[in-house]
């Protein structure tokens, strides 16, 4: 019972100390609104990451790699010898130090013919681990199905695997490797700027008080309309309009303009681990939260039951079981209109209240209609 204590103990403090991050910052004398750089919040249309895969092999495995019933790595291994001209069966070949991977990467945007990237190999057979492991050259296709790079080169791994099975160790996952600057970049994939007339700067939260300020704060900047709101994640920006000599220089002079950036009411919840996360503007209209536990415990103990003396019977074993009812009084808080978080976890931290049941709690009190909030569940 005293273990039992001292967890709840440890949870309330966690969630306190959790839901504590997100008290009004008024709380603490300073305004929650904060002033935020554009390009803190925003991105540039068509200025993004694409992503990039390829198939290939790693060789030099020290025993570790595939299996000899991973039938692709066979294959795919036969169809490069015999691009190199050697001609094998892959019936007989065994592939123990040979791991088929799949090899990704991120090209940035503005990338060049000649720029490096870093690649990332993950086995897709049963191999043990790719320590030591070399990638024989690999292309790297884009969703467009061209190529875009190409990748070679040693693998770096974060962990290794030791040991036979039962009598084994591993740490972290030596079935991933790393090759830094391992892949060359063969194709352009950059954005050609001069051909812009507009410049669409989206929002990375949709907010259309976010959007108007945004559009607000460049148009004051150029001291005429040059920014408009589309909708809620997007502003165009018309190039003509501004006179700035190139789009780099306007999209500079934006992103380094600051504006007022307002936390949403919203309540977080990861009812796996009892993680719950509010903002700052989460309000609580009049509710009474009414929290108690019932717990009924069943035991069963086997009774040895005997004859009389001298009688006919025989003694055989009969069960008892015993039900143990606790159903303390059940424990209230009460919140006055306009209730803040600190006020929320107080109350819920004196009634007792663990992590799942302020979930349950939370729930309840957004059912009927007293959290001023939106409530998302993870």
């Amino acid at each position: 019972m005293c273990r039992a204590r001292r967890i709840a103990s440890f949870w309330h403090r966690c969630v306190l100390a959790v839901l504590c991050l997100g008290l009004p910052a008024t709380l603490y004398g300073v305004q929650s609104d904060r002033n935020v750089l554009i390009r803190d919040v925003t991105q540039i249309e068509g200025v993004r990451d694409n992503q990039l895969v390829g198939y290939g092999l790693v060789v030099g495995l020290r025993g570790t790699g595939d299996r000899q019933q991973t039938f692709f790595t066979v294959q795919t291994l036969a169809n490069a010898m015999q691009r190199m001209g050697v001609q094998i069966a892959p019936g007989t070949v065994v592939v123990k130090n040979v791991a088929a991977v799949f090899v990704t990467a991120q090209l940035p945007p503005f990338s060049r013919a000649g720029m490096k990237l870093d690649i990332t190999a993950s086995s897709v057979g049963d191999a043990k681990s790719l320590e030591g492991g070399v990638l024989l050259l690999t292309a790297l296709r884009a969703a467009d199905g061209r190529v875009y790079a190409v990748a070679q080169g040693p693998l770096t791994i974060g962990g290794y695997s030791e040991g036979m099975a039962g009598n084994g160790k591993t740490v972290n996952h030596p079935t991933v490797g790393r090759i830094a600057s391992g892949a060359v970049i063969e194709r352009d994939a950059a954005v050609d700027l001069k051909e812009m007339k507009t410049v669409s700067l989206l929002l990375l939260n949709s907010d259309f008080t976010a959007a108007r300020d945004v559009a607000r704060v460049i148009n004051h900047e150029y001291a005429k309309p040059v920014a408009s709101v589309v909708d809620s994640r997007r502003i165009d920006v018309d190039v003509a309009a501004t006179g700035e000599i190139s789009v780099p220089l306007l999209i500079s002079r934006v992103q380094n303009l600051a504006i007022q950036i307002q936390a949403p009411a919203k309540v977080i919840v990861n009812e796996r681990t009892g993680t719950i996360v509010m903002g700052g503007d989460v309000k609580l209209s009049p509710v009474s939260v009414i929290h108690g536990s019932l717990t009924i415990q069943v035991e069963t103990v086997q009774m040895v039951s005997q004859p009389q003396a001298f009688s006919s019977g025989t003694t055989v074993t009969v069960p008892e079981t015993t039900v143990r009812v606790k159903d303390p009084p059940a424990q209230s808080i009460e919140l006055q209109d306009g209730a803040n978080v600190e006020e929320l976890i107080r109350g819920l931290h004196a009634i007792g209240a663990t992590s799942h049941d302020i979930v349950a709690i939370l729930q309840a009190i957004k059912s009927a209609g007293g959290l001023q909030a939106e409530l998302e569940i993870i």
